[in-house]
């Protein structure tokens, strides 16, 4: 049997949540699409509502959440909590926070790393890249 080597990876699929499409943007736009080299290539799930965000974290198919802690009316931090109280093996989430004053709140809600606005996009790509690769067989 035959073994395809050149055969890309899958992507990862990155849930990118925000009640601000700037915001969202900003994230993908910081992270490009492929925040570091051991990595596959990122498939983004953009989503703007709290109902999203569960109804694509209960399907099984996000290898990390972002979540915007300043989104209305839902906050990221709220969500995250949900999400470690209600999905069995939910992905690991990153909380964006108001302030860096804020990580206690990104603690509170259970999430694995929280990244304060602006968004500084090494720390961003540092954050996602430490997040994935307990969960995405590294390249090469």
């Amino acid at each position: 049997m035959k073994h395809d080597t050149s055969a890309s990876p899958e992507p990862v699929r990155i849930l990118v949540y925000s009640s601000n499409e700037a915001t969202r943007e900003e994230i993908m736009l910081a992270l490009g699409k492929r925040p570091h080299p051991d990595l596959p290539a990122i498939e983004y799930v953009e989503v703007a509502t709290e109902p999203v965000v569960l109804q694509h974290l209960d399907s099984g198919s996000i290898d990390l959440a972002i979540l915007d802690g300043e989104a209305v009316p839902a906050g990221g931090m709220g969500i995250a909590k949900q999400i470690k109280d209600e999905i069995f093996n939910a992905p690991p989430v990153l909380v964006l926070t108001g302030r860096p004053q804020d990580a206690w709140l990104a603690t509170w809600s259970r999430a694995e790393a929280a990244v304060p606005h602006p968004i500084d996009p090494f720390q961003l790509a540092e954050t996602v890249t430490e997040l994935l690769r307990s969960r995405v067989p590294a390249i090469g």
